[in-house]
């Protein structure tokens, strides 16, 4: 298993806009299964990173730090924009 732990940077947290721009850069890595969940929290309680709805309903606000998990082989290359797409403020 491949993850990556980020910190939520946009400022008014993971709502619509950023959720949204997250949304469609992991719904880009087709076949590749992806969760997130809140730092500290089990795996199996992780949501699938491709539903804003899902992601929305975590309730993640700026500062708040996440996992991204993903068991395809190759896709840190994914996780790792993710993360990037995650650490920058969509609010400035």
């Amino acid at each position: 298993m491949f993850e990556r732990t980020a910190t939520i940077a946009s400022t008014s947290g993971l709502h619509a806009r950023p959720a949204t721009i997250f949304v469609e850069a992991a719904t880009a890595y087709d076949g590749l299964e992806i969760t997130i969940g809140r730092a500290g929290e089990l795996a199996e309680d992780a949501m699938d990173a491709t539903s804003v709805l899902s992601l929305m309903s975590l309730g993640l606000e700026h500062g708040d730090r996440v996992v991204l998990r993903s068991e395809a082989a190759g896709s840190e290359q994914a996780l790792d924009r993710l993360v990037g797409l995650l650490e920058t403020n969509h609010d400035a």
